[in-house]
């Protein structure tokens, strides 16, 4: 094992790989931004390296693909943050379910695997701390890998840890962990956390994905006794609830992949017993959802279509985001004993001239197929799909849309039905 400088190792990096090679780089709350902030200094190392991880829009905000016009980038996840790069032709993404992007990192050699750890504990483990989604799978596959040190990474109690001694290179830094500011939440995410209550139980197992629905539902939690998160994530909404009767006080209650928020959200899961933090390849594990009762999976999606089809990438014909674990948690929990798949959305925009329900998709692709839809919840009510034909579907959506918009609705249906 070497030890060298941060501006070092993108000579490093540069020098363990031919042309063409690929670097994993870890995303949500483990990004590196010190390496990349070294490879702006010294851009030519990054001339033909393709950077691949799966890197949240909005949150991982680097493009790596743009250090050089010869560097190229891979996700899962597209973003307006590398639209340019992906426009031109230096940035891939590669839509598949975060299920199986674990099962592609972990079968796939990769030339080089960058991950940001705690310090070394007395056994010579380095903890992931808050981010141990994906990168336990591509370092395993790694050809040559490279551990950024930070002592600002929490360590949980319970989480993941690489051996120091498996590292071909470290390099110390004092570089804060990735933080993001809290969501301003509005009444239409309030009415829609307000529908999906009445629909959960005492002990119930919750996941939420990230954003104003995760904020909306660990506000509106008040009540219910003994509740269980599993998610591949969690934010800042948690923080009040450790201290309430809420959530289940057993240790390992609560599951997560990552915690996304502030450092105070950081310092707080980091010493609660509760928190056990896993990989993608057990928190999305088909087996693991269908094995946990009343899984209950409450995830946003941008439109639904009357037939059931829900497109959570798109914004018109513009890519925006990536399917992510939306369809490992409500295959999942449609498996588990019990549970629900929920998709929530506001049933309009633009201040209610546009309905977020629609006749029929008109984006380049489907996210969730209509045989994968469960429950629908708009700031307008629930509409329960399990077992209903097309007409009913139908008809069941349109009593949750913008009440502006339902008539509109009803003609389209009938004009499609009918031909």
């Amino acid at each position: 094992m070497q030890k060298i400088g941060l501006m070092d190792a993108p000579a490093w990096i540069a020098a363990r790989a031919v042309d063409n090679a690929r670097v994993y780089v870890a995303g949500c709350s483990g990004q590196p931004t010190a390496l990349f902030e070294a490879f702006r200094h010294m851009p030519e190392k990054a001339r033909h390296l393709t950077f691949h991880g799966i890197w949240i829009p909005g949150v991982n905000r680097l493009d790596w693909s743009g250090l050089h016009p010869n560097a190229r980038g891979e996700a899962t996840f597209a973003s307006p943050d590398w639209q340019h790069s992906q426009q031109t032709g230096r940035f891939r993404v590669v839509p598949e379910t975060y299920s199986a992007s674990w099962q592609r990192l972990a079968t796939t050699s990769t030339d080089v695997a960058v991950a940001l750890v705690a310090p070394p504990d007395a056994d010579g483990f380095c903890s992931l701390g808050v981010a141990a989604d994906f990168t336990p799978a591509a370092w395993a596959r790694a050809r040559h890998r490279l551990l950024l040190i930070t002592p600002h990474m929490p360590v949980p109690a319970d989480g993941i840890r690489l051996p120091l001694a498996e590292a071909d290179a470290i390099v110390e830094v004092d570089q804060p962990v990735l933080t993001v500011p809290p969501v301003a939440l509005d009444s239409a995410f309030t009415a829609i956390a307000g529908h999906i209550k009445p629909l959960l139980r005492d002990g119930d197992t919750l996941q939420f994905g990230l954003g104003k629905v995760q904020l909306a539902m660990l506000a509106n939690l008040g009540g219910l006794r003994h509740l269980r998160l599993h998610a591949g994530m969690v934010s800042d909404p948690l923080l009040p609830l450790l201290s309430q009767d809420v959530l289940c006080p057993a240790p390992g209650s609560i599951t997560a992949g990552v915690a996304l928020g502030s450092g105070t959200l950081y310092g707080a899961v980091a010493g609660d017993p509760r928190l056990r933090f896993r990989p993608v390849g057990f928190t999305h594990d088909i087996r693991t959802l269908a094995a946990i009762p009343r899984l209950i999976a409450i995830n946003s999606v941008i439109e639904i279509d009357l037939f059931g089809q829900a497109n959570a990438e798109f914004m018109g014909d513009r890519a925006v985001s990536g399917g992510g674990g939306l369809l490992d948690f409500l295959r999942g929990a449609r498996l588990s004993p019990g549970g629900m798949p929920i998709l929530a959305l506001v049933a309009s925009a633009r201040n209610g001239t546009v309905s977020r329900i629609v006749p029929k998709l008109a984006t380049p692709s489907v996210t969730v197929a209509r045989c994968d839809v469960g429950l629908v919840v708009t700031n307008h009510g629930v509409a329960d799909l399990r077992g209903l034909d097309e007409q009913a579907r139908a008809m069941a959506l349109i009593s949750i849309a913008d009440p502006a918009h339902r008539d509109d609705l009803t003609a389209a249906w009938e004009q499609m039905c009918c031909r």
